[in-house]
C-alpha cells in the first residue's frame, strides 16, 4: 500500500488527533527522497498510524512553519503538535525506534 498525498487541510486534520500521524515531506526530484519513500512505504505497512505525503513544491507555507530545512523530512505529531523532525531517516528499523520511543507501541 503506498503512503496518500495530503493537502495541507487534511495535514492539519489529521496532525490533531490524539495519536501519532506522520507527514513524509519530500521533492519528485531529490534522489534521497526516492530512497526515503520506499522506507516510508514500508513503514506505513508496519504501523498503524495514520502517514500521509505531500511535495513541499506545493506547501510552502508549510516549509516556513515548521522551519523545514531540507527533503526529506518527517513530521511527527500529536495532540497538533509537531513533536520530532528527522532529516536523516538512516533505516527503517531507525525509523521504528524514533516513533517507538515517542509513543511506546508501534507494530500492529
Amino acid at each position: 500500500m503506498s503512503v496518500n498525498e495530503w493537502t495541507r487541510e487534511e495535514w492539519e486534520q489529521v496532525k490533531n488527533a490524539p495519536s501519532l500521524s506522520l507527514l513524509y515531506i519530500y521533492t519528485p526530484m531529490c534522489g534521497t527522497c526516492q530512497v526515503a519513500s520506499k522506507m516510508m512505504q514500508v513503514i506505513n505497512e508496519v504501523v498503524t498510524y495514520p502517514i500521509g505525503q505531500a511535495n513541499i513544491n506545493y506547501l510552502e507555507n508549510l516549509a516556513m512553519e515548521y522551519e523545514i530545512e531540507s527533503v526529506p523530512c518527517l513530521l511527527i505529531s500529536k495532540n497538533g503538535i509537531v513533536i520530532k523532525k528527522i532529516y536523516a531517516f538512516q533505516s527503517v528499523p531507525y525509523l521504528l525506534d524514533v516513533i517507538k520511543s515517542i509513543d511506546g507501541t508501534v507494530l500492529t
